[in-house]
Formats: C-alpha cells, sequence, structure tokens
C-alpha cells in the first residue's frame, strides 16, 4: 500500500516549496493585483456572453413550395385623393389581383396631412331618387330596382345598381368609361362630385396583400384598371384631369412579419415629384428569412433589397402610366437566424482558459522583473566593491 501510495506522490505536478524559502517583492504584489483585475474583467466579460443569446447565421437553398407571400403597407400620397387610387397586383404565373379592396382602409388627408375620414374604399352612397330602370323608365313603388349596364352586360338579365357596378361591367369587357355624367347611376350618386369635392386631398393607403411567392408586381396608380389586348391599362378618363401628382412617402413596407433586427430600406422613404407626371419604380429583390428565437418560436418573413428608378410622363410618343409601382423578385438563397445559449462546457473552457492564461503571464512577468532587478542589484554591488 505504501508503494502504491508513493508512486501517487511521484506523479505530483505540483510539488510544494516550504514557505520559509518564499520570497515576496513589491512588484509581485503590484503585478498579483493587475492581474487579479485583468482576470476579473474578462472573467465578467465571458458571463455576458454566457448568459446573452447569440445569433448564428446560415444561407440555404430555399426549397420550399406552394406558399404565399404577404405584404404590408402604409403609404401616404399628399396630392392624390382617396377616391379615385386604386391598387393592383399580379405575378408571372398569370394571377391577376386588380382593384383591391379587401384588407385595405384609405384615409383622406387634408393640405396640411390632417385626417379627415377613414373608409374601407368607394365613392359615397347613393342618393336616393327614382333611379332608370334597365328597360327605360323610372322606378315605380312596386318595381325591383334593376339598372342598366350599358352595353356590358354578361346576360341579358344582370342588373347594375350603382355607379361602381357599372364601372366593374366596364372594366371586365375591356371599356373605359369616358363620361360618367352620362351614366344614370353614376349621376344620381354625385361620382364626379365627389371627385371635385376631394380635389387637393391626399391620400393614407395601408394593409397588406397576400399574394403567390413568385415574382410580380403591385402598384398604386389613378382609375380602375382592366385588360384590353392582353396589356394593363387604366381607365383615367372619367377623373377628366391631364396629369396626376403621384408624390408619396413609403411610412413602411414589409414583406412577411417582423423579426428583431430586420431593417427594410423604404420605410420612411419620401419622393416628391418634380415634373407633372410619370411613373416611379421600385425593383426589389426578396430574400426568404426564417427566425429561430431561443425558445424555438419559428417566424417566417422576409428581407429585401431595392433600387429605384422614375420614367417621364412621356418617352418618345409613349405615355407612361401615372403611378408608384413595387417590381419584386425572390432570391433563391435563404437566410436563417437561429438565437441560442453558448454551452456550459464552452463557457467553462473559456473561464479556465482566461484564469491559466493570466496566471501563465502574470508568473513569467513577475519572474522577469524579479530576475531583472536581482541582477541590476548585484551589478550595482559589483561596481561598489571594484
Amino acid at each position: 500500500m505504501d508503494g502504491i501510495m508513493n508512486k501517487l506522490r511521484n506523479l505530483d505536478a505540483y510539488p510544494k516549496i516550504n514557505e520559509d524559502f518564499y520570497s515576496r517583492t513589491l512588484s509581485g504584489g503590484v503585478i498579483t493585483l493587475v492581474s487579479s483585475v485583468v482576470m476579473f474583467l474578462l472573467f465578467f466579460s465571458e458571463l455576458r456572453l454566457y448568459l446573452h443569446v447569440v445569433t448564428e447565421t446560415k444561407l440555404v437553398v430555399d426549397t420550399s413550395r406552394g406558399e404565399t407571400l404577404r405584404i404590408n403597407f402604409d403609404i401616404t400620397f399628399p396630392a392624390l385623393a382617396c377616391s379615385i387610387l386604386s391598387v393592383d397586383a399580379m405575378d408571372l404565373s398569370g394571377e391577376q389581383h386588380l382593384d383591391v379592396r379587401h384588407d385595405i382602409i384609405k384615409k383622406r388627408l387634408d393640405v396640411h396631412g390632417n385626417v379627415i375620414e377613414a373608409r374601407q374604399d368607394g365613392i359615397g352612397a347613393p342618393k336616393i331618387e327614382k333611379p332608370l330602370q334597365r328597360h327605360g323608365g323610372r322606378l315605380e313603388h312596386n318595381e325591383t330596382y334593376c339598372g342598366s349596364c350599358y352595353g356590358a352586360e354578361a346576360a341579358d338579365d344582370d342588373c347594375c345598381n350603382s355607379c361602381e357596378d357599372v364601372r366593374e361591367v366596364y372594366r371586365k369587357k375591356g371599356w373605359a368609361l369616358s363620361n360618367p355624367d352620362l351614366i344614370d347611376q353614376c349621376k344620381r350618386e354625385g361620382f364626379l362630385q365627389k371627385i371635385k369635392d376631394e380635389e387637393g386631398e391626399g391620400c393614407n393607403i395601408y394593409g397588406f396583400l397576400e399574394v403567390n411567392k413568385v415574382a410580380g408586381n403591385f402598384h398604386f396608380a389613378p382609375g380602375k384598371s382592366f385588360q384590353q389586348s392582353n396589356v394593363h391599362v387604366h381607365d383615367l378618363l372619367a377623373f377628366q384631369k391631364d396629369s396626376f401628382n403621384i408624390s408619396h412617402k413609403i411610412n413602411r413596407l414589409a414583406f412577411g412579419d417582423y423579426f428583431p433586427g430586420v431593417l427594410n430600406p423604404l420605410d420612411s422613404v419620401q419622393w416628391t415629384e418634380e415634373q407633372p407626371s410619370g411613373m416611379y419604380q421600385y425593383f426589389i429583390k426578396v430574400v426568404p428569412t426564417v427566425y429561430t428565437d431561443v425558445s424555438g418560436h419559428t417566424i417566417q418573413s422576409n428581407q429585401f433589397s431595392v433600387t429605384e428608378h422614375f420614367k417621364g410622363g412621356e418617352i418618345g410618343r409613349l405615355q407612361s402610366l401615372p403611378g408608384v409601382f413595387f417590381f419584386y423578385d425572390l432570391s433563391p438563397i435563404k437566410v436563417t437566424f437561429t438565437e441560442q445559449h453558448v454551452s456550459f462546457l464552452h463557457f467553462l473552457t473559456n473561464v479556465c482558459a482566461i484564469v491559466g492564461g493570466v496566471f501563465t503571464v502574470s508568473g513569467i512577468l513577475d519572474s522577469f522583473v524579479y530576475h531583472g532587478q536581482k541582477a541590476i542589484k548585484k551589478k550595482m554591488e559589483i561596481g561598489k566593491l571594484s
């Protein structure tokens, strides 16, 4: 048994020195104090890193299919009335959403930017008068109202009971509504008068669009849109205006939900029109992003980069559609952010490295100072003897 104990004693890598042989110096005390402070600061820094979460970033190929893209927007047009502003969305798959109204709110603004009224959409309530029937006579008490569609009805029994109904069937036919005052429904509802009443007003439009996750565009432009010979056009004749001021401020634009650290480059961007009319274009590259917090909750969202371009009202003999257009394309690369804590073993390893490193370096420094002082003292003594 004693032999085993002696063998273990011989393996001791930390031989002890009798305290009688210790030599304590002033320089050693200073170095010990400084190294202790450095060790504490480094330990505190490492402890902070351990207690806080770190975010790991990875780039992977986006293999998702059949998903939709949510576009959240909040845009202010200080010189474009709500009654003439419409929203359209279309993508490369051929799907179109013309004159989108659901999930969108419009706020009428005065010249100072104050809110006058907030509403879904539309030009107002119809006036109560005797409307013109489809057969040409005026509505009687015992009749059910069925307004004329003025040649745009798809079937003989179709009815257009409001100005908006007439504009919609005209849009489907690809016809322009040149003079709303010739339409009984629009005349009764005061379509043109409503537009004149809102002259000089602005509009704050906000909401969201749910589109296919393919390249496409959405835009804000005056007039009701329709397809004519496979070309997307807007009916501007009904407003009887030569130019439209498309100055705008993007209060917020995001592709997907918010997640910590997201930076949307178009937030609070403002542009003021200097030419009479034109098309302002934003070309956006959308990067799919997945954010997973430390609790495991995952947020599917997107980031994006953007470039801008303005096309004047007249390019040669062609005239551009006035409006604000957002053309977006999707990146094939997905970014993943994962929040996680530093493991305890990693923290323990770093603490040991700090303690051992500072202890070793301070020991080398103390040895250097001690032997240096000893050598200088010895030379001084030899100089005195000689």
